[in-house]
């Protein structure tokens, strides 16, 4: 039997890598092997470093989007299944669009052996509430474009982080959906909690109707709405200046000097996150937009005379102000907890223009399987 391939696209700080974990978790359990593709402009991504601690094979493609290094996509792809994955999910860049036109129809066309699920993009309430209403966002609307082509190209669309909302929230959400999404495959689920993600994958584990459309893109627009966002990668060693430190209170003690740094210039969070680890344990630590709150995973136990801090930020703003706003945080956390914090690579950046290796214009029928 053929691998199948779950495409979970996404905005940035939807929840997509969390989702991931649960889903491999889920999929282990049930007798299933699977790999899992992480997506990034540059290396040092703390998805990678998160999800390879879930027990699945794991491959990163970064330097550019999927769809900009398709070779470099079916690689990974292949290099998993090789190592005898059923399942591969494969998670893009949180800024990509127009994923059916430039990778599910030229896999349909260049591999017909791929078992293709339907195209996932997971939603967060909170972005959906900026795309309906973008007078009041502080999110470029450059930006919010792209999330409203992610949503349209998509075959499934799942609303994530169900568990923040009432049961009057939901229905309404999911009124506003039908109506800007006619005919979409709508879903609910908590990929915190777990709520709904069996109901999905059974159905994504099923359904072969992959890439049923395709959406006009002013590639001018994507290119902005990508440029608008600072691109931060860094990893930092820690040691501490007193023989041990708490690592995980460090850790969340950046995270909010960095979400004040953000709020005095109202620049808005695309996401920030980071992974910590310490004597082997690792706690990850996340903001997924100017308005939210800093939320803690496994920040316990990581204490000792040095730990390791890989640290993403997406923000609203230009690279050199995101790079110092990280670097003076950075030393304040340090100074505060009396430890030393040498960064080891840093890269900040502003994404390029989209290239895509291919575009299909038409839509590639799915091949015929016995």
């Amino acid at each position: 039997m053929a691998a199948r391939l779950i495409l979970v696209g996404g905005f940035l700080g939807s929840g997509k890598t969390t989702l991931l974990w649960e889903a491999a978790r889920r999929l282990t359990e049930r007798g299933r092997a699977v790999g899992l593709v992480t997506n990034d402009q540059a290396p040092d991504l703390v998805d990678t470093a998160f999800l390879s601690r879930s027990g699945a094979g794991v491959r990163e493609v970064a330097g550019s989007c999927f769809c900009c290094n398709f070779d470099g996509f079916i690689a990974a792809v292949r290099s998993l299944v090789d190592q005898g994955a059923e399942v591969v999910i494969a998670e893009p860049v949180g800024s990509c669009t127009d994923l059916s036109a430039t990778i599910l129809q030229p896999l349909k066309d260049k591999f017909p052996e791929m078992a293709l699920a339907p195209l996932t993009v997971l939603v967060d309430p909170a972005r959906l509430r900026d795309v309906l209403q973008e007078d009041r966002s502080l999110m470029h609307r450059s930006a919010l474009y792209i999330l409203r082509l992610q949503m349209e190209e998509a075959d499934r669309v799942l609303l994530n982080k169900i568990d923040t909302l009432s049961a009057e929230e939901r229905g309404r959400i999911a009124a506003a959906l039908e109506r800007e999404l006619p005919g979409a495959a709508l879903g609910m689920v908590s990929a915190r909690n777990g709520d709904g993600i069996d109901a999905w994958l059974d159905a994504v584990l099923d359904d072969t109707a992959a890439g049923r459309r395709i959406v006009a893109v002013d590639y001018d627009r994507y290119a902005e709405g990508e440029a608008v966002l600072g691109w931060l990668n860094a990893v930092v060693d820690l040691r501490s200046n007193r023989g041990s430190a708490d690592w995980g209170a460090f850790a969340l003690d950046l995270m909010a000097r960095l979400h004040e740094e953000f709020r005095a210039r109202r620049a808005e969070v695309g996401h920030v996150k980071l992974v910590v680890t310490c004597n082997g344990a690792a706690g990850l630590a996340n903001l997924t937009r100017l308005g939210g709150e800093v939320t803690g995973r496994d920040m316990e136990a990581l204490t000792g005379p040095h730990a390791s801090l890989i640290l993403n930020a997406r923000v609203q703003m230009s690279p050199d102000d995101l790079e110092a706003v990280v670097r003076r945080s950075l030393a304040a956390a340090a100074d505060h907890r009396e430890t030393s914090a040498a960064l080891q690579t840093l890269r900040c950046l502003m994404p390029g223009r989209p290239n895509p290796t291919f575009r299909y214009a038409d839509l590639v029928p799915p091949p015929d399987r016995p």
